[in-house]
């Protein structure tokens, strides 16, 4: 993404914004959570189990415990015969020792017993008589045995701290007897609205009557924070009055934020008064222009120990900046190794325009392609196109110096995060 002249005003690249704002911030304190709430949290401490799991040698299948060498060479046409001499129900154990000749019935997780160590799936036998079993295949000699520890090792590491709890780590957790575990602090982030032409929704016959807009950006950025991990804390609308504002962000700073995003007042207009407001307030502006369109006048910087994130007004601006900048700084804050946005190869379906000088991230569909999902612009790119925002699944990054991309060639892009929306169909 290149390189960037550094200092406060200086138009930094978007790889040099991003480290500014990741050595700025650091993992949150620790807090301990049942197992059912901790999902999508990080780990904190390594989870170590206590025991072997499974705790003997299992059956892998229903069917019959034997000695491998007593079914070697079995067929259809000349079948083994063996004993049965007991059969394990569903949470028993076995009681007796599985010797030549013989066979114990199994279900699937049964211990096996002492002698076997194979098990004959069911549809490789048939009935012989009371108390006995043919084996009419040799397929499942020395097979079919899952051992005592295949899963989890007494005093093994199950799961490293750093990682993100997803279902099958939960189940891990689970089988290791963690009823409660150590995960990093989800983040509360104060979103604060700014402009007199903003109304909320309990105003909305203000947007109707054509005298206010909708403020859209509080509800876009909650839910960008929720996606993130964090927890989003509506702060309102400020007006363009430096009292107001001043009053709002005083109150932001006593509700125990672990960052702040104001949108619009990023830029240099007369009514942009956000970033002279928090210098008043002793706010450090680390930088305020980053080489990146949607999003150029977005700052970043600190109010005491709180990080302020200043958002463009736009929408479209608000919520590209957010992905790009802000869930990095979001991540790192839970304890995330992994901090920087996942990326695919995509192919551009259509010719991409590009402007050298800046790195563009253009919403777009994804499509189904031979080699490479093809990617294709939800329409104009306005950056107060809010719905374009909404019919995207990725951003598309054409690179700072690239002019525009030809149809048919390579680019990363972004997936956007958030439920999984499914597919009509299949895709495998």
């Amino acid at each position: 993404m290149g390189e960037g002249r550094s200092g406060p005003g200086g138009w930094l690249s978007v790889r040099e914004a991003v480290e500014r704002i990741l050595a700025a911030v650091a993992p949150l304190g620790v807090e301990c959570v049942p197992l059912l709430e901790a999902f999508g949290r990080t780990l904190a401490e390594p989870a170590v189990s206590p025991v072997d799991h499974p705790p003997w040698d299992n059956s892998a299948m229903d069917g019959y415990a034997v000695r491998a060498a007593d079914v070697r060479g079995a067929r259809p046409d000349a079948p083994v015969v063996l004993e049965v001499i007991e059969a394990v129900p569903a949470g028993g154990f076995p009681t007796r020792a599985v010797g030549a000749g013989q066979a114990v019935r199994l279900m699937t997780g049964a211990p096996l017993p002492e002698g076997a160590d194979s098990v004959v799936r069911l549809e490789h036998t048939a009935p012989a008589g009371p108390g006995r079993v043919a084996v009419r295949d040799d397929a499942d000699a020395g097979r079919n045995v899952r051992p005592r520890g295949e899963d989890l090792r007494r005093g093994a590491v199950v799961v490293e701290a750093g990682r993100v709890l997803r279902p099958g780590e939960l189940g891990v957790l689970a089988a290791a007897g963690y009823a409660r575990v150590a995960v990093y602090r989800r983040p509360r982030v104060g979103i604060l609205s700014t402009g007199d032409e903003l109304a909320g929704l309990e105003e909305y016959d203000e947007v109707r009557a054509g005298r206010k807009i909708a403020n859209s950006n509080s509800y876009a950025v909650a839910g960008a924070v929720r996606a993130a991990g964090g927890e989003p804390v509506l702060l309102g609308i400020a007006r363009d009055d430096p009292a107001d504002l001043r009053a709002r962000l005083e109150r932001a700073c006593g509700l125990g934020l672990d960052a702040l995003l104001t949108t619009a007042g990023a830029s240099v207009g007369d009514h942009d008064l956000v970033k002279d407001v928090l210098l008043e307030m002793g706010f450090t502006l680390d930088f305020w222009r980053v080489r990146m369109r949607p999003g150029s006048p977005v700052s970043f910087g600190r109010l005491g120990g709180l990080p302020v994130f200043g958002l463009p007004g736009n929408p479209v601006s608000a919520l590209v900046t957010f992905e790009v900048l802000v869930r990095p700084a979001l991540r790192r804050m839970q304890g995330r190794t992994a901090v920087h946005p996942p990326t695919i190869r995509v192919r551009a379906a259509e010719p991409i325009p590009g402007r050298p000088g800046l790195t563009h991230f253009l919403r777009a569909r994804l499509e189904p392609g031979e080699e490479l999902p093809l990617a294709r612009l939800t329409g104009p790119q306005g950056s107060a196109l809010l719905h374009s925002m909404a019919a995207a699944d990725a951003l598309l990054v054409v690179p700072e110096d690239r002019a525009g991309v030809a149809a048919g060639e390579v680019l990363a892009a972004i997936p956007l995060p958030g439920p999984d929306p499914g597919r009509p169909e299949p895709g495998y």
